[in-house]
């Protein structure tokens, strides 16, 4: 199979859970609906074009390797925003400020990131794709949008370095072939792997967790079934607009260092 990998890396990352009340947690590890909203910002999709989103959700399933869960941040977050009138929108943070000036309120939340966290992602085309991967690599490195990792106080902090492997047994193989680059602008790495001087610093060790969507022999054809679960999470979007999503299917495998 066909396997387009690229990493995420930055100071701060949000990868949304379940909101409830003023608490806004976060995964350690990406989901699905970050992902896909970062593969779309590069493609041009707008937000409200729910056809091409939900194609978009549709057309593509993912694997994950988690490098580094980072640490923790948390964040109390406040924010003067208007309450609605009527069908009236703001469509700028301006109009907010400026037309809804008499209506504004304070919302006080608190907000989780993770720090210093780097993950490898890995998308594999279906049937129904609406992009190739080629054309998805193509714009991961010239994105139409600005791109960010779960929020927009996010930004990236390293290239996603994008490869498209050919050909390749399942997502493990891929994982395994995918070839590093380091992050830090003082660090040498000549084999493909991430420098020692980058595992230091990023607290990287021997040990990888993966997260996919699909069968179990998607990602390798012999598991240890001991370290293997199969997990229900919210992340599947059901409708960008109305910011609704919806459970789906994935499985975990955990290998420990050598």
């Amino acid at each position: 199979m066909d396997i387009l990998l690229f990493r995420l890396y930055g100071p701060m990352a949000s990868w949304g859970e379940i909101a409830v009340g003023e608490s806004r947690h976060t995964a350690h590890y990406p989901s699905k609906s970050a992902v896909h909203g970062l593969i779309g910002a590069a493609l041009g999709i707008e937000r409200h074009d729910e056809a091409m989103q939900s194609s978009l959700q549709q057309g593509y399933a993912l694997a994950v390797e988690v490098l580094s869960t980072g640490q923790l941040l948390r964040d109390y977050h406040t924010a003067q925003v208007p309450d609605s009138v009527g069908k009236f929108s703001y469509r700028t943070r301006r109009d907010e400020l400026v037309l809804g000036k008499e209506r504004l309120g304070t919302i006080l939340s608190s907000r989780e990131y993770r720090s210093d966290a780097l993950a490898v992602v890995a998308v594999r085309a279906l049937a129904d794709a609406p992009f190739s991967l080629s054309q998805i690599r193509e714009k991961l490195l010239k994105p139409v949008f600005h791109l960010y990792l779960g929020r927009k106080s996010c930004p990236l902090a390293a290239p996603l370095h994008p490869q498209l492997l050919t050909d390749q047994a399942n997502f493990l193989a891929a994982f395994k072939a995918y070839r590093h680059q380091s992050l830090l602008p003082t660090s040498q790495s000549s084999d493909g792997q991430l420098s020692e001087r980058d595992c230091y610093w990023l607290g990287i060790s021997d040990e990888r967790h993966y997260f996919w969507e699909g069968a179990p022999e998607d990602f390798s054809d012999s598991l240890d079934l001991t370290r293997r679960q199969t997990r229900i999470r919210h992340d599947q979007p059901l409708s960008r607009k109305r910011w609704q999503f919806v459970p789906r299917q994935e499985h975990y495998f955990y290998q420990a260092g050598e």
